[in-house]
Formats: structure tokens, C-alpha cells, sequence
């Protein structure tokens, strides 16, 4: 098994000495790969970053870097590049002295800094604007500054911490392909942080879920998405309808469970192992069938249309359900009749394949 670039050993970290903010954090990421700590605030992904950098200290246990313990080392001599949400540029120098300083501080200067500053300028779209200053750019073209800044020393890995949340949806967009674009040509490791699970998903090898300073679930974005391993990761990534009951049966992998209402669905059982077990179902939206063909899904339940959302690609349905007053379908925009009134009736299926039991309360 090949030796992972970077390593958690049960590393925690405490700001008062109580409370854990990291909790026993053991985790291996390849030389190489975009691995993205994805959280809602206080979820311990930034204190993760801030101390593989060094800005923050371990509490316990160690950070390994290429194999080597690097608790003790000051941040300046970890060779680890890193772009901030607020770009940290400095506001008197231009874009090409921005740029150059990493290598000042090392102590390369002349033309040996030159041509690394321009070829790292080119590599993100700024040739030509090296005697800039960075009031005069814009948000967009200040982080490509950043990112630009952190790569021209050329590191072997690059942190990142929040970097697109300042900027509009499109220009975020086309900062995230950037971004993977520079990750594949360069062979860089980059370790990302984001709570936006969208730029999670569409920029990662893999993502580590962080919740109340754990890590819930490491897979890839698909992994993540289609098999979550418990109801936090399955309500944090993407929509989803959550369902409380309790099992009664099980049958190998799958299970039955019956909900509050009584109503009784299958599903596959993925954290539950016992009858009576309190469980919550996971079940995309995506994944339900309006008024499905007799025998084509496991699982029909009656619903009743409480409002629907017209989203130009989709339609959100909102309809009372299984208990639920806020039970959502997705509908594609495939030139189906879209006008469903509310108080309408329809009939849900799904498969038991799409509906997961997870953990309960």
C-alpha cells in the first residue's frame, strides 16, 4: 500500500482545554489528490486545515507530511501552499510582486524569479497584468492572484480555505474548473475547505464530512451522495426526505420499517441490524416516481400536492406524505405536464434499493 503524502495519527485539538473542537482525527490522503473537509460551521474543518499549515497547534497526537513529523515545524518551513476566502494579498505591492514574494523569502530573486512569477501568472490566466495593483481587479482576478502566489514556489501541497465563497455563482463556477484544471496538469495535493456541498461534490477525489469535530463519512463524491452512511451525511449532502420509524423485519441486507402512520416500506439496512430498532430512512427525491406503472417500483404510498415549484431544468413538488407535510419529488423538465394544483392527489413509488435505513435519533 502506497504511503499516504499526508497523515492525521489521533490528532484533537482544544482551544480551552475542555472541549474538542478535532476529535481522535486519524486520516491518510494520497500524494496527489483533491481531497475536500466539507462541514457546517464549527465542524472542525478549518481547525483540520489551520493545523495541517501550522497556524494552529495539535492538542494531541501527530501531523505527518511526506512521512516526516511536522507538529514542531513553523508554518514557514512547511513548504505548503495556501489561498485564503479573504485572497491576503498586499494591497501596495503589484500583482507580480504579490506574486513573487514566496520566492523572496526563500530567497530567490532576479531573473530565476521573474520567469517563475510570469509562468505562474500564465498558468492562471493573468499574463499582461503583472503591474496591476489589487484594488485595480476584480474579486475573480484577486484569487487567481492567490492561487498563482501559492503555486509559484512550486509546492507539492496546496491548501485552500474557503477560496470561491466571496465570489458570484458564475464566476465561482469557472474558478472551480480552473482550479481542477491547474490540480490534473500540475500533480498537486490540495486539501480544500468548503461547507458548500455543491463545490464539494464537483471538485474532489474525495470528501471528508466533518460534524462535531468527526469525521462522519470519507468517500468519493458519488459514494457520498448514493450511499451515505448515516442520516447526517444523508440530510447534509444534496435533498433528501427523512423518514422516522422503526424496524419490523429484516431480511439479510434489506429491512421493513414501519413508520409512525403505520405505513410499512422497504429499504436497504445500512445502519440498523435488529427488530424494533429506531431508524430514519434516506430517500432522494430524484429517486421517487410520480404515479409509477403497476410492478415497476418496490414501494407506492398516496400523497397529496401541497405547492409546486417551477426551476426551469426541474419542478419541486411538495406534496404530504408518509406524515410528512413537506415531502419532496423532483420532477425533470422532460415535457411532462408540470401544472399540478394543489390538493391534487398522486401516487409515490420508489425502489428499495433507493431507500436507505439509517441511524435514528
Amino acid at each position: 500500500m502506497q504511503k499516504p503524502f499526508v497523515r492525521f495519527d489521533h490528532v484533537e485539538k482544544s482551544y480551552d482545554g475542555k472541549n474538542l473542537v478535532v476529535r481522535d482525527l486519524t486520516l491518510d490522503i494520497a500524494q496527489g489528490e483533491f481531497l475536500t473537509l466539507l462541514g457546517p460551521s464549527g465542524s472542525g474543518k478549518t481547525t483540520t486545515l489551520m493545523m495541517l499549515a501550522g497556524f494552529e497547534t495539535a492538542t494531541s497526537g501527530e501531523i505527518y507530511l511526506d512521512g516526516k513529523p511536522i507538529n514542531r515545524i513553523a508554518p514557514e518551513h512547511r513548504n505548503i501552499g495556501m489561498v485564503f476566502q479573504s485572497y491576503a494579498l498586499f494591497p501596495h505591492m503589484t500583482v507580480a510582486e504579490n506574486v513573487g514574494f514566496p520566492l523572496s523569502v526563500r530567497g530567490v530573486t532576479g531573473e530565476a524569479a521573474r520567469s517563475r512569477v510570469m509562468a505562474a501568472l500564465d498558468k492562471v490566466g493573468l499574463k499582461g497584468l503583472e503591474s496591476r495593483r489589487p484594488a485595480q481587479m476584480s474579486g475573480g482576478q484577486q484569487q487567481r492572484v492567490a492561487v498563482a502566489r501559492a503555486l509559484v514556489f512550486e509546492p507539492q501541497l496546496v491548501l485552500m480555505d474557503e477560496p470561491l465563497s466571496a465570489l458570484d455563482k458564475q464566476l465561482r463556477e469557472q474558478l472551480q474548473y480552473e482550479i481542477k484544471r491547474l490540480h490534473h496538469e500540475l500533480g498537486i495535493t490540495i486539501v480544500y475547505v468548503t461547507h458548500d456541498q455543491t463545490e464539494a461534490l464537483a471538485m474532489s477525489d474525495r470528501v471528508a464530512v466533518f460534524h462535531h469535530g468527526r469525521i462522519q463519512q470519507i468517500d468519493t463524491p458519488t459514494q457520498l451522495y448514493e450511499r451515505p452512511a448515516n442520516a447526517f451525511v444523508a440530510q447534509f449532502i444534496g435533498e433528501n426526505n427523512t423518514l422516522h420509524g422503526r424496524v419490523s423485519a429484516m431480511h439479510g441486507n434489506t429491512c421493513e420499517v414501519t413508520l409512525a402512520d403505520g405505513t410499512r416500506l422497504s429499504a436497504q439496512a445500512v445502519a440498523v441490524k435488529a427488530m424494533g430498532e429506531a431508524t430514519r430512512l434516506s430517500v432522494r427525491p430524484e429517486r421517487i416516481h410520480l404515479n409509477p406503472a403497476a410492478g415497476s417500483v418496490d414501494t407506492l404510498v398516496n400523497g397529496t400536492v401541497v405547492d409546486l415549484t417551477y426551476l426551469g431544468r426541474y419542478a419541486r413538488l411538495r406534496m404530504h406524505a408518509c406524515g410528512l407535510e413537506d415531502f419532496i419529488v423532483t420532477l425533470p423538465n422532460d415535457g411532462r405536464d408540470l401544472s399540478l394544483q394543489a390538493g391534487s392527489t398522486a401516487t409515490l413509488g420508489w425502489n428499495a434499493a433507493d431507500c436507505r435505513a439509517l441511524d435514528g435519533e
